[in-house]
């Protein structure tokens, strides 16, 4: 038989892990699309992974900033517009659209770098950030060509 501090420890609890339950159901609710990034010092770091089929369609109709944060230069994606070392992007902002809610997608070779690209610019307060999943391997894998443009 459950005592009454056993009783009440056992429904503080369950209440507990219903309201983290109904609170983390609403969030993913609001930013289905998104990818949340645990990073320490980052606070809702939420970016959109895209496919590179789904990147080749957004390109047939561009209408956003397009980035390549690999370094050293391994190549590129046609139309791309912007060349920024991953661990520079939160120090050059200056070159980056002003509104925070501008359409910027970045990539890299293999994603690692664009996505920790994509959690600095969340973290500094920009809300429509892109990542191509898989990077410049992905791109390639699924058929589509990089330009390289080393003399």
């Amino acid at each position: 038989m459950l005592t009454a501090k056993k009783s009440w420890f056992l429904m503080t609890a369950l209440a507990a892990l219903l309201a983290i339950g109904a609170a983390c159901s609403s969030d993913n609710a609001e930013r289905p699309a998104a990818t949340n990034v645990d990073q320490p010092g980052v606070t809702d770091s939420a970016y959109v992974d895209v496919s590179p089929q789904e990147l080749s369609s957004m390109l047939e109709s561009k209408d956003f900033l397009f980035v390549n944060v690999h370094i050293p230069y391994e190549g590129e994606i046609g139309d791309t517009d912007l060349f920024v070392p991953y661990d520079e992007i939160g120090d050059r902002l200056s070159e980056l659209p002003s509104q925070q809610d501008a359409k910027i997608v970045l990539y890299c070779r293999s994603g690692n770098m664009s996505a920790t690209a994509a959690i600095t610019l969340t973290g500094l307060g920009y809300t429509n950030v892109w990542n191509l999943d898989g990077g410049m391997v992905a791109w390639e894998d699924a058929g589509y060509r990089l330009i390289d443009t080393r003399s």
